[in-house]
């Protein structure tokens, strides 16, 4: 028996020495291995950011576009000013992009509402347009995470489809199933003004609302997208919609285009308690590179210096500039002419103050990610991706077209983020809400 107790006990001696040197070898293998990530050179790290971004789907949310954009002697197949085309894409690394059928919100009238369907119909055909007579063998639309995949392995970018305001529903629910079909995969049911269906953030301004929330129709309307598998967009809405809308909703939601408020105090953004409603939800949040979302009080030191040779572009260009709140009020065809009036008088001040000393920094792609950091330590990983708001007013100084969205992968990179983290923020998380979002409407379907 003593001898039996003997061998037992040196078999354990054994085993403890061996896991000891073992921990002892991993312990130091780490250590060099963090050492190396430390000590590499510029090159190496961009060499290794350009690998990582070679490898994931780069996927963008929120890409506005103006119609006049997709015709035969116009079009993506150009470099045009637009922040998004195909030759930017390519250039950038950007993989998908959705384009957005987004309508200004009008008056709650049968010929406001008829304008609006009227709008987003000519978004669907242009970006069908894109995909099956401009450009089919360079973009596909894709309407399912699978579909995405597909697209992406076989060389072709990728398009899909958001939609910006429910306005264009009008009173008619099944419009909902219409716009699925003509492929719609998510959509928010307010802009800047309250629609039919629900309150818009901008009530903030004056504390004046007008369904307290969502209307008994936007009720209506959340369960129908349910049931068809469009993603519930809650970009835009006021707070208290946005919490009726988590509250009814079967499946997760997403926010196309949001920021953390806590680190920027807008109405666009979404504030801490509104980021744990989501994650309970099971959701995502697509930080948005727009400037003023990103960080006001930068911004606006930068506008201030800026805004003299601003308007001696535009002077000498006869354009008419509006404000935001201005914008907000223009009718659909107005807000597309500004918005590419705008996009070139930016490229030509940008122009002129690259040549210009002591000019106070604009915001940039290292404060983007601060809000991507924040969201990312405050609700996880899984509950965070990314958008642009290309052609929208979006866009940060390193970030501020498609052909530049490398540079947001090599800012992750150099944070710590590893290739599976920079995978989920890119395209895995809003793709596996995507999933989620399908597979809750087939139980609906066949109930």
């Amino acid at each position: 028996m003593m001898k039996l107790n003997t061998k037992f006990q040196l078999k354990l001696t054994f085993k403890k020495t061996f896991l000891f040197y073992l921990l002892t070898i991993i312990v130091v293998f780490s250590s060099c291995e963090n050492q190396k990530d430390s000590d590499m050179t510029q090159e190496q790290l961009l060499a290794m950011a350009k690998d990582i971004h070679n490898r994931v789907i780069t996927l963008d949310t929120h890409c506005d576009i103006d119609v006049n954009n997709f015709t035969d002697s116009v079009n993506y197949t150009q470099d045009l000013r637009s922040q998004v085309t195909l030759p930017k894409m390519n250039k950038g690394g950007l993989d998908v992009a959705w384009f957005v059928v987004y309508t200004g919100q009008d008056s709650l009238t049968e010929t406001g509402y008829q304008n609006a369907y009227d709008n987003a119909m000519s978004k669907f055909d242009a970006i069908k347009r894109l995909v099956t007579e401009i450009a089919p063998n360079e973009i596909e639309l894709a309407v399912t995470s699978e579909d995405v995949k597909r697209i992406h392995a076989s060389g072709k970018k990728v398009a899909m489809i958001g939609i910006e305001n429910g306005y264009p529903i009008g009173l008619d629910i099944n419009n909902v199933k219409k716009f699925h079909d003509l492929g719609g995969r998510y959509m928010s049911l307010a802009h800047n003004g309250h629609s039919q269906l629900s309150d818009s953030n901008t009530g903030e301004k004056d504390d004046v609302w007008l369904h307290n929330g969502l209307s008994d129709f936007g009720k209506k309307v959340i369960a129908e997208m349910n049931k068809w598998g469009i993603m519930i967009d809650i970009s835009h809405p006021s707070k208290e919609a946005i919490r009726q809308m988590i509250t009814l909703s079967k499946a997760p939601v997403i926010a196309s285009h949001s920021s953390a408020r806590a680190l920027n105090d807008h109405s666009r953004n979404l504030d801490d308690e509104q980021l744990f409603w989501i994650k309970d939800n099971g959701g995502v949040v697509q930080t948005v590179a727009f400037k003023t979302y990103v960080n006001q009080r930068k911004q606006n030191l930068y506008n201030d210096k800026i805004s003299g040779i601003r308007d001696a572009v535009i002077d000498s260009l006869n354009i008419r500039w509006y404000s935001w709140p201005e914008f907000s009020e223009l009718d659909s065809n107005a807000q597309n002419k500004f918005l590419k009036n705008r996009n070139m008088v930016m490229a030509l001040v940008d122009d002129k103050v690259k040549s210009m000393t002591d000019f106070p920094p604009q915001v940039n792609v290292s404060d983007f990610v601060d809000h991507i950091d924040y969201m990312v330590d405050k609700i996880g990983l899984k509950h965070v991706g990314i958008s642009s708001d290309f052609d929208g007013g979006g866009g940060v100084d390193g970030w501020n077209d498609a052909s530049e969205t490398f540079n947001v992968t090599l800012e992750l990179v150099k944070r710590g983020y590893t290739e599976s983290d920079i995978s989920q923020l890119w395209s895995g998380n809003l793709l596996r809400v995507l999933d989620d979002v399908e597979l809750i409407a087939k139980n609906l379907q066949a109930q």
